[in-house]
């Protein structure tokens, strides 16, 4: 396996802490970006993408971890999306539109005034696009808190939040409060993109929150089996993203190697290909064998 492990892999710090951060935020990525996809909220998840777009920007300007600019400025949005209507499917579009456009001219502004600082430069690529090999191993545990949070929060409201995503009116004549259950699902959609723009940049972090999920409901029957092949797919395409990144700085004379985003991106709609034609296939051939006994029956 030499040709991909290049020397000094393993042995390398900032390897290690984006391969167990990768690992974290794609698990979380996973489980959020399930329900995302159920509830038909792909849309508000790129919204949200744009709000840490602005929060990162605003964070680096301030001199602070982008990680609490990502999902400070993504929880806020999530507030202000719920607050218009996001819960009601008449004005879901609207309220995510209003936001999306809010935070694209905050993001443009903020950007602009990181060019105009010297102090700052470089820090628009990693905000947009990642630098998971310069984040510091002091923020794993910010961020293994935080995507605990998540996840425990999902599985005390799964069952409210699975039927609230399929028929909000049954759950509603249910006595479900699907309004509170959907601003607490927002929220940890936006922390959800908060952490993966850490991993591939905010501009990309819907690859991870929407790629793997949209593979697996392809595939899987049972919403546990999509959650696990879920994660299993977001977990292979960012740690193996994580070593192509580090081998093409032996790609290439000048050492100057590829960012993970693009590897993690490629990836994930290899995996979302491969997923769309295992489909077609299965489909093809199970009418292909309901088919062939009435073939049978008709030469009989």
């Amino acid at each position: 396996m030499r040709w991909l492990f290049e020397p000094g892999l393993f042995a390398n710090g900032s390897v290690r802490t984006a391969l167990v951060l990768g690992a974290l935020v794609a698990v979380v990525s996973a489980v959020v970006g399930i329900f995302t996809v159920l509830r038909g909220q792909s849309f508000a998840g790129h919204a949200l993408t744009d709000v840490a777009t602005a929060g990162g920007a605003a964070a680096s300007l301030a001199v602070v971890s982008p990680l609490f600019g990502f999902i400070g400025a993504g929880v806020l949005g999530a507030g202000a999306m719920d607050a218009i209507g996001v819960q009601r499917v008449k004005d879901r579009d609207v309220a995510t539109g209003v936001v999306l456009g809010a935070a694209t001219g905050l993001s443009a502004l903020f950007l602009y005034l990181i060019t105009l600082s010297t102090s700052t430069t470089g820090s628009t690529q990693s905000i947009l696009f990642g630098s998971v090999f310069s984040v510091e191993p002091s923020t794993l545990p910010d961020a293994a808190v935080l995507g605990l949070l998540v996840l425990a929060g999902l599985t005390f409201i799964r069952r409210p939040l699975l039927m609230s995503s399929i028929s909000p009116e049954l759950a509603g004549a249910r006595g479900i409060r699907v309004r509170w259950v959907g601003l607490g699902f927002m929220v940890m959609l936006a922390v959800a993109v908060g952490l993966s723009a850490i991993v591939i940049g905010s501009i990309l972090s819907t690859a991870l929150l929407i790629g793997p999920p949209a593979s697996t409901l392809k595939v899987a029957s049972r919403l546990s089996r999509a959650v696990a092949l879920a994660g299993v797919l977001g977990v292979f395409a960012t740690w193996l993203g994580v070593i192509l990144a580090y081998d093409s700085y032996y790609w290439f004379a000048s050492r100057r190697g590829l960012p993970v985003s693009f590897f993690v991106v490629v990836l994930v709609m290899l995996e979302f290909v491969i997923a769309s034609a295992y489909t077609r296939w299965r489909r093809v051939h199970v009418a292909t064998l309901r088919r062939a006994p009435r073939e049978e029956d008709g030469r009989s």
